[in-house]
């Protein structure tokens, strides 16, 4: 017998797979998925992820066997974390907090992170910050039996570039597979309402989808309010909107609240913004889209226009999307440096994985593997739950990625503008102003928050605290935000990240 230990996702293939599967479409969504999980196990056994779309992560136990199985989704768009204890007995789970609460768990501190943690701002990589807690990776199952355990790799990102198609080609083959996860996405039963910024991705979502509001985030500070922008496609789209106004002193207030949901720091200023529209949206739906992937899929960073330029060097420095801190500053930071615990080892593995391949396809398959699932997936699962609030991501669908990797980098990005493909796609529902619009990214004022007083009083407390001191040279880090404050505003971030490390450190080591 299987049985259901854990499970996290949305399986959006479920009318197929009930049909193969004999399972009854009259059971409600989650017995149903939770029916379709179970005999899938017991029809494909370890393959049978690569028979579900959709977002998951779960934990089965065989009775007879005395045997765990945990797997995570291609993408890890659903947290899973694993802790063996000295008794050799596993505790795992979507959550740490709950491992934390297990039979067998020692709460300490991996300092190796920290020093990783300066550079990428997020968690990335299997380990974490609670020595012995690890990260299933994505693409992973893991099996634990008479105190044994296996992990394997189901699923590798590939790239195979087919030249023999137009870029018209693969716009369509775009816009018809989204189409089709349209259908799939959500039950007829349930309403669900869209995240809109400024930008294509969430645009195209929200023309795609049959929802009547959309949800945006807006700001006093007229030029980072993107909500003015997304007003005029909500209604050229026929749809309301509703804006959640996102002050100083309520994102200053919710850092403490992210940091401990989030159950390990992130340096991702958007996440605190995202935090708080998922709790205003939580408020009026208990559904809603948003556009992760299409980014890192097809080219949407505009740093990826210099990946011809980077050349094979990139694997000398390229680690993802986020690069804040080098060494040299590292060591003249901190108190405990090793120089064995190199941000460049993690994407080391994704670098052999692409030998090859063009730049701009090595650049993107480490923003899948690293970044993807270190700050976005995790900052969407983690906020969206703790407001109880579900979010699905259309775009991130393993048919939607089998199109990227077949894409040559040319389609993707131009010396004119990136995603130019999946941009072209969006046209066909959206007016070219909209599909081809610059890419603004997430942005928050708080380049400009975090230099004021009214509102960096605890920036300033941590940054002299005790705990601090175990960590850093009080005086180094206070430099750096002191010529912050003085007017180098690009600062900003190496300020932001050393702080949320304290947040979140006083949270679950300090009180």
């Amino acid at each position: 017998m299987i049985e259901i230990k854990e499970y996290r996702g949305h399986i959006r293939n479920w009318k197929a797979l009930c049909a193969e599967l004999s399972v009854d479409t009259a059971l409600n969504d989650k017995d149903r998925e939770r029916e379709i999980i179970v005999k899938g196990y017991e029809k494909w056994g370890r393959s049978i992820a690569n028979h579900l779309y959709g977002m998951f992560a779960f934990a089965l136990w065989d009775t007879e066997e005395k045997k765990l199985f945990c797997i995570r989704d291609q993408f890890g768009t659903k947290p899973f974390f694993y802790y063996v204890t000295e008794d050799n007995d596993i505790l795992y789970g979507a959550s740490i907090r709950d491992i934390m609460k297990g039979k067998g768990f020692k709460k300490e501190l991996n300092r190796d992170m920290l020093q990783l943690y300066l550079t990428f701002t997020y968690v990335a990589g299997e380990n974490t910050f609670f020595k012995g807690v690890k990260k299933l990776m994505p693409g992973h199952w893991l099996e634990f039996k008479d105190g044994s355990l296996t992990i394997e790799r189901y699923w590798t990102p590939t790239f195979k570039p087919d030249e023999t198609k137009s870029l018209e080609d693969f716009a369509d083959e775009i816009h018809t597979t989204v189409q089709k996860i349209f259908t799939e996405v959500k039950t007829e039963n349930e309403v669900a309402e869209s995240f809109l910024s400024g930008g294509v991705d969430s645009s195209y979502v929200l023309a795609l989808s049959d929802a009547k509001m959309c949800d945006s985030c807006g700001y006093e500070e007229e030029r980072f309010d993107e909500s003015r922008v997304a007003a005029k496609t909500a209604e050229l789209l026929g749809r309301e909107q509703a804006v959640c106004l996102i002050t100083p002193e309520r994102y200053f207030e919710t850092v403490p609240y992210v940091m401990e949901n989030m159950e390990q720091p992130l340096g991702d200023a958007s996440a605190i913004v995202f935090a708080i529209a998922c709790r205003a949206t939580a408020e009026h739906t208990k559904l809603c889209y948003s556009g992760e992937g299409a980014d890192e899929f097809f080219g949407g960073y505009n740093m990826y226009r210099n990946a011809e330029r980077y050349g094979d060097n990139l694997k000398t420095f390229y680690v993802g999307n986020t690069n804040i801190m080098k060494e040299d500053e590292k060591k003249q930071l901190l108190k405990y440096y090793d120089p064995e615990v190199l941000p460049i080892d993690i994407a080391k593995p994704i670098y052999d994985e692409t030998e090859g391949l063009d730049p701009l396809s090595k650049m993107s398959d480490v923003d899948i593997q690293i970044w993807l699932e270190g700050d976005i997936y995790l900052n969407v699962d983690k906020m969206s739950e703790a407001a109880g609030l579900e979010i699905r991501m259309p775009l991130t669908d393993l048919r939607v990625f089998d199109i990227a990797s077949r894409m040559p980098s040319k389609f993707k990005v131009n010396e004119e503008t990136n995603k130019v493909a999946f941009r072209t796609a969006a046209a066909k529902v959206l007016p070219k102003e909209i599909a081809f619009r610059k890419k603004l990214g997430f942005i928050v004022p708080i380049r400009l928050w975090l230099a004021d007083e009214r509102y960096n009083g605890d920036v300033v407390e941590k940054f002299n605290s005790s705990y601090a001191a175990e960590f850093f040279k009080i005086d180094e880090i206070n430099a750096i935000f002191k010529e912050y404050i003085d007017g180098n505003s690009d600062l900003w971030r190496k300020v932001w990240t050393i702080y949320t490390f304290l947040v979140w450190y006083e949270i679950y080591f300090v009180k």
